[in-house]
């Protein structure tokens, strides 16, 4: 899998409230952590075209509570498996928000972009400031910027490579 950029523009995948990890990626596919085998099913049941039709880079974007139900790490695999740059919400299930950092997938919460943006849409995403700009308005939403520690582990491409690479650094 790729590393995540710090700044990128994207097309929106837009999404509405409590989307939980079953609608990710359903339980019939947790029997594989093969992330190719994830993308091929992540979000199919809320847009069959998402996994045919999203491109590297995209960024989805949802309502409330994004990332909610049980704990799986497929989830955020699944959607970082389909080249998605970031997931931008109003808000997100506290532990789905800890395995997508864990995996290097950078959630940011900016409830009124996610209220005001439409699928199709382009966004700018800075990660490194905390900003994301709408494209076709140039409009600018400001979200707090992830502290160094977590923009590290999300460069690395998520926090067992980040501490592999702090491993090998001290050798």
């Amino acid at each position: 899998m790729t590393h995540i950029a710090q700044t990128h523009r994207g097309r929106v995948w837009k999404f509405g409230a409590h989307v939980d990890t079953d609608a990710i990626i359903a339980t019939r596919y947790l029997t594989s952590q093969d992330p190719e085998f994830l993308r091929a099913h992540c979000l199919e049941s809320l847009d069959p075209r998402f996994a045919t039709e999203a491109t590297p880079g995209d960024i989805l974007v949802g309502l409330d509570n994004f990332g909610c139900g049980s704990s799986r790490e497929h989830a955020p695999l699944a959607i970082k498996a389909a080249g998605i740059h970031c997931v931008i919400a109003v808000s997100f299930a506290g532990i789905f928000f800890r395995n997508s950092i864990n995996l290097g997938l950078p959630l940011l919460e900016c409830p009124e972009l996610a209220r005001e943006v439409t699928a199709g849409e382009e966004l700018d995403v800075d990660l490194s400031q905390g900003t994301v700009v709408r494209v076709c308005t140039g409009r600018v939403y400001r979200v707090p910027p992830y502290p160094p520690f977590m923009q590290q582990i999300i460069a690395a491409g998520g926090l067992t490579a980040y501490v592999r690479k702090e491993l090998e650094a001290r050798r």
